[in-house]
């Protein structure tokens, strides 16, 4: 398990909980040194050397009792022998207080060996020795017994004396002894905490600065990595492999890199695909606008020759309107000659031939009007049909188209029975010849018939005026046509223009996403995206001139149009 599968506060946390650690056993190990060594001193301080202080001052009472007697011997007035005798006593009782302040120094210290006690014994021994002898001197002097009191202190008290100081002496010797052994213990003592101190501290140091080295290596080497990965990106390289190895707050670093270098680096395939294919759409709309334009223009050419033809249709259907109109003058003159018949019998065979050629004429004038009908329901057929092509803005014009169709085909009837009527009127004509002795009883049919083919031609005339109307209607639908397919035109080169810009501006995108480098796996998404946006299939080009009337046949009309066409 390596530093890398550690959070960075975890890191911290260990490494400053070591530190925590180390410095809390250096400072046990410190307190402990100094409550040893505060030990130490204070059992030298009121043990060892407060024991050879007061076997000093013992010593110094001793001495001064010693001083205080011989005074008192050597003295010879008697206020000098109670001054001196006062200074022995006083003397004798700080010897023994002190001595026995001694005595209790030894038995309560604990730390006091079996020669120490042997020695404070001695002490003990001559002092209990020598205490009666120099109060026997004091005696002896107070009692001005001087002589025995000098034989007395030379033969016995100066050899107790002199084992009293010796003993006291031997005490001092082995207290400083001591004393120089404990000195030498704790700087031996002071010398191995030292030394374990400095060795702890120096393993802490090193332990500190591993820990350090680690942690530092392991934050600062994936940082480094992340930097020279977000200067690798910022240069336009994504191909780099980002490999995450540890769990720690740097390798979530890292793995957010590798995440966003993937997904830049899809989202620049994407980007260089999506302009690919836009550059490449953006020049099929071009080319195809191009085509668009030329073929507006085809149809605005077409439509311009439409409008031509559907001015010489108005002029026509105006001749037929003329013409209606004056077969229905014709038509009542014949009314009139028929009424006049049954006056004038004598004239019947001129008035029938002439009957039989207005006939004649009024059958090819019927004939024009039914191929006009005809004609003007093919029109109206083609022109239903552009309608339909024209879409919403044609829909007026197709009801219009409508209108004049049912008109047409109105006409076509009307024409039919008229040009039946006038067969009929011909072939009695014919026979009138022959029949002029039925003359009286014919004419009068042959007046209804008049009135009827009268009422016919009425109608024939307000057909065609009708008709007249509708064509002019037609023709101004046509002219607009012409006017917003000319406009349509112009919108397509707009258009066309508008999509060669957008190609340059496809291709400038192009060279801009270019300079970013793709991984293998990245830049084979490109090609594929860029296939499958050339396999959407695109709308097929015509370069053919005007639509005939065959194909404009073919193609299926809408509501009315269609139910008019099959009618037909």
């Amino acid at each position: 398990m390596t530093l890398h599968n550690f959070t960075v506060r975890a890191k911290l946390a260990w490494a400053f909980g070591i530190l925590t650690l180390l410095v809390m056993i250096v400072s046990g190990l410190s307190l402990k040194s100094l409550s040893s060594a505060n030990d130490r001193f204070s059992s030298y301080v009121n043990g060892l050397d407060a024991r050879a202080k007061m076997s000093e001052s013992v010593r110094t009472a001793i001495d001064r009792r010693a001083i205080a007697a011989r005074n008192l011997v050597l003295v010879t007035g008697e206020a000098d022998l109670e001054l001196e005798k006062a200074s022995v006593l006083n003397a004798d009782e700080d010897v023994k207080s002190r001595l026995q302040k001694f005595d209790e120094m030894i038995a309560n210290s604990p730390d006091v060996s079996e020669k120490w006690r042997n020695l404070a014994a001695s002490i003990d021994h001559v002092e209990s020795a020598y205490g009666p002898v120099a109060r026997d001197i004091v005696r002896l002097a107070l009692e001005h017994k001087r002589d025995e009191a000098i034989i007395k202190m030379n033969n016995e008290c100066r050899p107790l004396l002199a084992a009293l100081v010796k003993a006291t002496e031997e005490y001092q010797e082995y207290t400083n002894a001591r004393t120089a052994q404990k000195i030498e213990e704790s700087t031996e003592d002071y010398n191995s905490q030292r030394n374990l101190l400095l060795g702890i501290c120096v393993s802490a140091l090193l332990l500190g600065t591993t820990i350090a080295f680690l942690i530092t290596r392991s934050i600062v080497s994936p940082i480094r990595q992340a930097v020279l990965i977000a200067q690798t990106i910022a240069k336009g390289d994504l191909t780099t492999q980002i490999t995450v190895t540890g769990k720690d707050e740097t390798s979530q670093l890292l793995a957010a890199l590798r995440e966003m270098n993937n997904g830049l680096a899809e989202v620049v395939g994407r980007v260089r695909s999506s302009s690919e294919s836009i550059a490449t759409g953006s020049a099929e709309i071009a080319a195809g606008n191009t085509d668009l334009s030329q073929r507006t223009e085809e149809q605005a050419a077409s439509l311009e020759e439409t409008a031509a033809s559907m001015e010489e249709l108005t002029t026509t259907v105006k001749q037929n309107a003329e013409n209606a109109a004056q077969g229905n003058r014709l038509a009542l003159s014949a009314s009139d000659v028929a009424t006049r018949g049954g006056e004038v019998v004598g004239r019947v065979v001129h008035t029938m031939r002439e009957i039989t050629t207005s006939s004649e004429k009024v059958a090819e004038i019927i004939t024009v009007i039914e191929g006009i009908a005809f004609q003007t329901n093919i029109l109206a057929l083609n022109a239903a049909v552009e309608a339909a092509r024209a879409g919403e803005q044609g829909r007026g014009f197709a009801v219009v188209a409508g209108e004049v169709r049912t008109l047409a085909q109105r006409s076509a009837s009307a024409a039919k029975e008229i040009k039946d009527l006038i067969g009929q009127s011909v072939e009695r004509v014919k026979a009138g010849s022959a029949l002029v002795d039925e003359a009286g009883t014919t004419i009068n049919e042959v007046v209804v018939s008049v009135k009827r083919v009268t009422d016919l031609m009425g109608e024939i005339t307000a057909a065609s005026s009708e008709q007249h109307t509708g064509i002019e209607q037609v023709n101004q639908a046509v002219m607009q046509m012409d006017e917003v397919t000319q406009q349509n035109a112009a919108l397509v080169e707009e258009a066309s223009a508008a999509a060669q810009s957008m190609a340059a501006q496809s291709s400038t995108l192009n060279e801009l996403v270019s300079t970013f480098r793709l991984h293998q796996s990245h830049a084979e998404l490109v090609p594929e995206m860029a296939k499958a946006s050339t396999q959407v299939r695109r709308p097929m080009s015509s370069k053919s001139g005007p639509t005939s009337g065959k194909k404009i046949l073919a193609r299926p009309l809408i509501g009315k149009a269609d139910a008019n066409w099959q009618a037909f």
